[in-house]
């Protein structure tokens, strides 16, 4: 648990670094992947000279644990249903997750600048979920997460991920 607070803390800092990278700032120095110093946050998702980024096994996996998460909370999410520990619950699955893939990137430089942005989104939307921003609703960051895993589909090369039907 302990090892798992702490990917998430770390994922959470990373994130802060590439939001403060996107405005002219440096991203923390204690972030482990050399690569990130070399390249900014790129300003959108593109696919790699028209063919999808390659994945690794660390990131299929954890993005698969994270689609699973969110689908299984999806009805009670559409119904209105789903309490704020609930909301805490998926947003510590998300955090949990991105940690793991930030803690095991094996991604070549340019791949991994994207998944940056698919990173960001996926925490942006747990914050959310988590209740820590306020005048966003819950629901919203849920949709954040639903759309960043949409993209992760859209942009990496997974063969056996496919998007949340909604």
């Amino acid at each position: 648990m302990k090892q798992q607070t702490s990917r998430a803390l770390g994922a959470i800092l990373f994130a802060a670094g590439l939001s403060l990278a996107a405005t002219g700032h440096t991203a923390p120095a204690e972030h482990k992947h050399d690569a990130h110093a070399e390249h900014g946050a790129p300003a959108k998702l593109q696919l790699n000279a028209g063919k999808k980024w390659e994945t690794d096994e660390a990131l299929r996996k954890s993005m698969r644990s994270i689609r699973q998460a969110v689908e299984a909370s999806l009805h009670d999410i559409h119904e209105n249903r789903m309490k704020p520990a609930g909301y805490g619950a998926l947003a510590s699955k998300v955090e949990g997750e991105v940690g793991n893939i930030v803690a095991n990137c094996k991604l070549e430089p340019k791949a991994d600048a994207q998944l940056h942005l698919v990173v960001a989104e996926l925490l942006s939307g747990a914050e959310q979920m988590a209740g820590k921003v306020k005048k966003v609703k819950r629901e919203d960051g849920a949709v954040k997460v639903i759309g960043a895993l949409e993209k992760y589909a859209t942009y990496f090369d997974d063969p056996q991920f496919k998007p949340i039907a909604h």
